[in-house]
């Protein structure tokens, strides 16, 4: 996907949205962020994974790679439609409005999802019913089998499916059918939350669009073990008799890693894919454009080759790169879903294997200022080393924010990067905000963190760490007009949006 013309855009989860539940909803909030948006000129709003959190509460663990995150149904919007009361919204307790609690938030939100489920069932109509069940059917490829995993899970205390009883494990079609009928309520809570969620979430779609904000996606290459995908489709991993991984993902050890990093995700049979077309891939990427304009591929490097780690090993030192039929894939999909609207997250150990697949697609690559002050002047992430076909980022979701690396780096380095400003510094985050807004890269996003200048506790996520990721939330305090006019003022100055 080449951009044909300079923009830029802001990268925040909704789940960091304001609001009044604990957690970021697709209600009143998000529209007033679309808004806030459209007067600062922005033409993307990125967003992380979409689907339902798992481990650690991670949106690139989540329990399936096709359903959305009920945590972000607004209940506002319940409540217009009936399926809550006054009464029902005044008894949600305080939470935390700067962060997401998600240990409070998880069971007291799924209970007013209930609430407004059992409400509906009592107040729906034939036409409610069947929108449900049409729903239901169009979805039914993937919600058949994530519904029934959420319900079985919930049935066996959360524990994960390699847990349950082994007719289930190995999904005997008996086993199947007894639990469907026994879970047949819970199993249709489950399709319900998700056709609220689609609906709000198309709804807020349409309205981003419609004032030309695009939605970046983003989709991580592998999926949890604990999910419905590995579940409803082990053949498509190397999983041993029980259901568990025989191999897992991770990254070799490099200069900041000496063992590497282990993931655990469960790593694909290729050659089954291709034998079956890729139909799964196929159908992943046409779910997740119909949520979102573009999408950002996460670890596109693992479309080349990946990181292979034996699930016996403590550690990633003792892995292997395989080889993966990317360039196949892409064909696939590109006979099938046509030009696909894709940014590569090329970041990490890059080949050139990796670079040819990338430029032979026409994929824009992403640049991260935060890795370009080494003291190399080939460092790629340079500004002056840009291709115009990149997406440039100050940090991502997996970085400290500007102001908090700053903080860290040593005399030297913070020596390299004012003398690469030209200048001595006011506000280091605007003046770094310049460089990729002033740079060649046609895109340029920026952390609504780095925006407000905010320290490490706005960060949002610290890889290797299984506590208190996820959790930053934004106030309307800080989303001022005098700063999206501020912001407005620099994408017209460096030609990012002068209409």
């Amino acid at each position: 996907m080449n951009f044909t013309e300079r923009c830029a855009g802001i990268l925040l989860h909704p789940t960091s949205l304001p609001g009044a539940f604990g957690i970021g909803e697709l209600g009143d909030e998000a529209y007033r962020f679309v808004d806030w948006l459209v007067r600062a000129r922005q033409s993307i709003w990125q967003v992380l994974p979409l689907g339902p959190t798992g481990f650690a509460d991670s949106p690139y663990a989540a329990f399936s790679a096709f359903a959305g995150n009920p945590l972000l149904i607004s209940l506002q919007r319940l409540h217009r439609e009936g399926l809550l009361t006054d009464d029902d919204l005044a008894e949600y307790p305080a939470l935390p409005a700067e962060r997401v609690d998600y240990g409070a938030v998880i069971p007291c939100k799924m209970a007013f999802l209930r609430r407004a489920y059992e409400r509906w069932k009592s107040l729906a109509d034939s036409d409610e019913y069947h929108r449900l069940q049409a729903f239901r059917a169009e979805q039914g490829w993937w919600l058949d089998d994530f519904a029934l995993f959420v319900a079985l899970k919930q049935a066996y205390g959360g524990r994960a499916w390699t847990e349950w009883d082994k007719e289930l494990v190995a999904r005997k079609p008996d086993a199947l059918q007894h639990a469907l009928q026994q879970l047949a309520d819970e199993v249709q809570f489950h399709v319900f939350l998700q056709h609220r969620f689609v609906a709000q979430w198309l709804d807020l779609k349409r309205y981003a669009n419609e004032r030309g904000i695009r939605i970046m996606g983003d989709m991580p290459i592998f999926v949890a073990h604990d999910s419905a995908d590995v579940w409803a489709h082990p053949e498509m991993f190397y999983l041993d008799a029980q259901g568990n991984p025989t191999f897992v993902a991770g990254v070799p050890p490099d200069y900041f890693s000496p063992t590497g990093q282990r993931w655990g995700n469960p790593v694909y049979r290729w050659e089954r894919l291709r034998r079956s077309g890729y139909r799964w891939w196929i159908e992943r990427f046409r779910r997740v454009l119909q949520l979102v304009d573009m999408i950002r591929v996460d670890h596109f490097r693992g479309f080349a080759a990946y990181w292979r780690v034996p699930a016996s090993e403590p550690t990633a030192i003792k892995g292997t790169w395989v080889r993966v039929p990317g360039r196949g894939l892409f064909r696939a999909l590109k006979r099938e879903l046509g030009n696909l609207p894709i940014v590569a997250e090329d970041l990490g150990i890059i080949t050139p294997d990796v670079v040819r697949l990338r430029k032979e697609l026409g994929f824009p690559g992403m640049r991260v200022l935060q890795f370009a002050f080494d003291g190399s002047p080939d460092n790629p992430y340079l500004p002056y080393n840009y291709e115009p076909d990149t997406v440039v980022y100050t940090g991502t979701h997996d970085n400290d924010t500007l102001i908090g690396w700053f903080a860290g780096l040593d005399e030297g380095e913070k020596r390299r990067i004012i003398d690469y400003i030209g200048h001595e510094y006011i506000s280091i985050h605007w003046e770094m905000i310049r460089l990729a807004y002033a740079s060649v890269a046609r895109v340029a996003i920026i952390p609504l963190q780095d925006w407000l200048g905010l320290g490490s506790d706005a960060r949002m996520n610290q890889p290797g760490r299984e506590e208190g990721n996820w959790q930053w939330r934004c106030r309307w305090e800080h989303l001022s007009e005098a700063l999206a006019d501020a912001i407005a003022k620099m994408c017209m100055v460096y030609g990012r949006k002068t209409y």
